[in-house]
């Protein structure tokens, strides 16, 4: 082959590549562009008032297309697919209890997104703001409204695999005191005390008394739900195959998502509840495989969100695992109960 014909080949490939990078930027400018217009036979979405004190109210990310999407939207919680009030705050993770909120944001830089927890009070306020150190994961907001907790991926952007490492972070919402990862908590593990370079927590969820919590540690290739405190600044671990745990109202059920031999590698979970008096595993009706850090609706129903046409649908199924799965609301994800 000579030389020109070398040189007309690879002038030829450039172009064919540089067609395709353009192309796919033009494809994406375009779903862009869509995104903000609101989608034929989607969910109502109106601007006004959204206070995290609303009697009976279900909150969550909005992620129907139009000028409201990814905005934290109210509905009635015995009416999750009726019309949406939308408040106007935008968050990529969302969660709230008694009267405070948690919003995970992104900070769209020239180059690249930063990342962002602000504190809300009732009337989603900002109260205190952090920075995130990745991508926002979990949010959660302690019962009593005193502590939130976030999850943000540093290295990675998915839990299906091994390779990913995730920094959980808790902060006093009446002092705004800040602690930035549960790497410092002190590890007891089956009884002794524990170190390794690779532990990783996520998934925080909190118990009413304002010193316990739980969490997901992951540790030499697996996983555990450790119990923590507070106060002493410890992690005690619990149960194995442990990933994302919620608290029940009554604190003694954490329903959370578990690897299940079998499966794909990129959708590894179902969904279980443990009784951690008997610590007797319970699985869900729903069997899809779920990535998601459910929440409970009531002591017998969890809600949790899986893929839909427009990013995220929420559904439920009950917690004894009876019954079956079934959506409540389309175009979103991120749920609290208030009120």
């Amino acid at each position: 082959m000579t030389v020109r014909n070398r040189v007309l080949i690879l002038v030829a490939a450039v172009a064919v590549l540089a067609a395709v990078g353009v192309a796919s930027v033009l494809h994406a400018s375009a779903r862009a562009d869509r995104r903000d217009h609101t989608q034929a036979g989607g969910p109502r979405v109106t601007p006004g008032a959204v206070t995290l004190t609303g009697q009976g109210s279900l909150l969550f990310r909005n992620m129907a297309w139009g000028p409201h999407r990814d905005e934290v939207v109210s509905v009635p919680a015995g009416d999750p697919s009726g019309a949406r009030t939308a408040s106007g705050v935008k968050c990529l993770r969302f969660y709230a209890a008694s009267g405070t909120g948690v919003c995970l944001q992104a900070v769209h830089g020239a180059v690249s997104d930063t990342y962002r927890a602000l504190i809300l009070d009732a009337r989603l306020r900002t109260v205190h703001t952090y920075d995130v150190p990745g991508i926002p994961s979990r949010a959660r907001v302690s019962p009593t409204g005193h502590f939130a907790a976030w999850t943000a991926f540093v290295g990675g952007d998915s839990y299906a695999g091994t390779n990913f490492s995730t920094r959980a972070a808790i902060v006093d919402t009446r002092s705004g005191r800040l602690i930035p990862s549960l790497e410092d908590f002190r590890i007891v593990k089956d009884g002794h005390p524990y170190r390794a370079p690779d532990a990783n927590f996520w998934g925080v969820t909190f118990a009413r008394d304002d010193r316990t919590f739980y969490a997901t540690l992951a540790t030499k290739g697996s996983t555990y739900l450790v119990q923590g405190d507070l106060r002493a600044r410890t992690v005690t671990t619990l149960h194995a195959d442990v990933e994302c745990p919620s608290l029940s109202p009554d604190g003694t059920r954490i329903a959370y998502k578990k690897r299940v031999k079998g499966l794909p590698k990129d959708a590894p979970w179902h969904l279980y509840v443990l009784d951690l008096r008997t610590m007797r595993e319970t699985p869900l009706a729903e069997r899809r495989s779920v990535d998601d850090q459910a929440v409970w609706r009531d002591a017998r129903t969890v809600v949790y969100a899986l893929p839909g046409d427009y990013g995220a649908d929420l559904y439920q199924a009950p917690a004894d695992g009876s019954g079956a799965p079934r959506r409540i609301t389309e175009a979103a994800v991120s749920p609290a109960y208030v009120g």
